[in-house]
């Protein structure tokens, strides 16, 4: 008897590797413990909320007995939160973002539904750079689209324009960027990106659809070494912005984003209130109401950077050690090398043997990489040195 539709049947059978690897890594430390096994499988923050964030749940406890306290709201969030949001956008994109642009969301993954819904029609298609986030073919699929990828350029993960530009075609409805981007750590220059906007706006002339970026950007606050994260907002009008607090807040589980339209799109408020009416009938309803009033208290703190950027350091030194090859992440908080012999499959299987947990390049669409997750203690990053050099010795 078959429960389950064949499409979710097939998700099942290739569900996510980086959720397989987490779920190994538990049965890894049950079996030898937590200190014998080093964990790079999931970008799940370690590092607590900063203090705003306990400070702000001591001051909603003394207002639980409020009437409607946790009840409904606009379907766009509470409206004194979008205007405090709007503020700190502002100054983080550099560009004036009036409240009305934004819709806060259950976490970018809501966001990005929501604005697909909005947009997308059936046979759609959503241009994404590989390697990529592997859920974002669920999400085009959740509405009857098609994600065509296309891979960027070799180690760098620089935008390959001229292969995007080949790949466009009739059907193309959105090019989905992620920068700083998971897995690979690369960001984006302005160069690149007006680049991407020059032939956008080319092949959109004579459509009636415009072709929309959409930018993933969780890891926005995440940049080292003084990296900017350039605006797509003042780069190409047809923009949009999906974005959450799950890493720069640590409150991945607290689900809680937005989308913004870009303010200058013609006709912004039918776009806004499409996203808004997606975000209803895809059953996310609104941002729960907690996350929201925890938000606005929190906005414009952030976790400390400084310790990431250590972490990359020190894996960055665990991997020269045993002679990866690489590029140097400019945020974010992945390294994605070469795994050595090209089967990524096969030299996950060797970590493992050494107790180390990674994530196959396959499971981003980018074969004979592999990634790893830095979100974790500096003492397990440097306990996993003599492992990565056992590994790397049985392909020298």
């Amino acid at each position: 008897m078959q429960l389950i539709s064949p499409q979710i049947a097939g998700y099942m059978e290739c569900s996510s590797w980086i959720r397989k690897m987490f779920e190994e890594g538990l049965a890894m430390k049950k079996k030898f413990g937590e200190d014998a096994v080093c964990d790079f499988s999931i970008g799940n923050p370690d590092l607590p909320p900063p203090s705003s964030i306990k400070d702000a749940l001591a001051e909603l406890a003394e207002q639980a007995d409020t009437p409607f306290f946790m009840g409904y709201m606009p379907n766009f969030g509470y409206p004194d939160v979008r205007q405090r949001l709007a503020e700190e956008v502002s100054k983080e994109q550099g560009v004036d973002v009036p409240a009305d642009s934004l819709v806060i969301t259950c976490g970018a993954a809501g966001a990005l539904n929501s604005v697909f819904r909005a947009v997308l029609e059936p046979g759609d298609e959503v241009m994404v750079p590989s390697p990529y986030f592997v859920e974002y073919g669920f999400y085009c699929e959740n509405h009857a689209a098609k994600l065509v990828t296309v891979p960027a350029k070799e180690l760098t993960f620089e935008l390959d324009l001229e292969a995007m530009d080949a790949a466009i075609t009739d059907r193309t409805r959105v090019v989905l960027i992620n920068s700083p981007n998971n897995p690979t750590g690369a960001i984006y220059t302005r160069e690149q990106l007006d680049g991407l906007a020059a032939i956008l706006t080319r092949h959109n002339e004579g459509r009636d659809r415009p072709i929309l970026i959409v930018s993933d950007e969780p890891y926005r606050f995440l940049a080292f070494d003084g990296a900017e994260v350039p605006s797509i907002l003042d780069v190409y009008t047809y923009s949009v912005v999906c974005s959450s607090f799950s890493k720069n807040l640590s409150m991945a589980g607290e689900r809680v984003g937005y989308a913004l339209v870009n303010p200058a799109i013609e006709g912004k408020e039918a776009l806004v209130g499409g996203i808004i009416l997606a975000n209803r009938i895809l059953g996310f309803v609104n941002a729960p109401a907690l996350a929201q009033k925890l938000l606005a208290k929190a906005l414009g703190s952030t976790v400390d950077v400084g310790i990431y950027d250590t972490r990359r350091k020190a894996m960055a030194s665990v991997l020269d050690n045993a002679g990866f090859e690489y590029t140097m992440p400019g945020g974010a908080f992945y390294f994605f090398p070469k795994a050595p012999g090209g089967d990524d499959v096969k030299f996950c299987a060797t970590l493992q043997e050494e107790k180390i947990l990674a994530v196959p390049g396959s499971g981003f669409g980018c074969p004979g990489y592999f990634r790893l997750a830095f979100c974790i203690g500096e003492d397990v990053i440097l306990r996993s040195k003599d492992g990565f050099v056992q590994a790397m010795k049985r392909y020298a």
